[in-house]
């Protein structure tokens, strides 16, 4: 695989690229990679990481939402 050299980056867009790698969860290299891949070769059906597609989901409601209600005791069934 070959390997780019970009120099002469403003602080700025160093900035940036490493504030949005960070909310990727990926190294700033592989951002910039992402970034390229995708001004380049478009988007289309470009998928998440899991843990993308973890952090992309809205809140699920409180824990309380999740409690399991009353028990009734039943017969086993052996």
């Amino acid at each position: 695989m070959r390997q780019l050299i970009v120099r002469q980056i403003e602080e700025k867009v160093v900035r940036k690229l490493k504030e949005r790698a960070g909310a990727h969860g990926v190294s700033m290299e592989e951002e910039h990679r992402r970034i390229l891949r995708a001004a380049l070769l478009g988007t289309t059906g470009e998928r998440l990481s899991f843990k993308e597609a973890l952090l992309a989901m809205p809140p699920g409601g409180d824990d309380r939402d999740f409690e399991r209600g009353p028990q009734r005791d039943r017969p086993l069934e052996l």
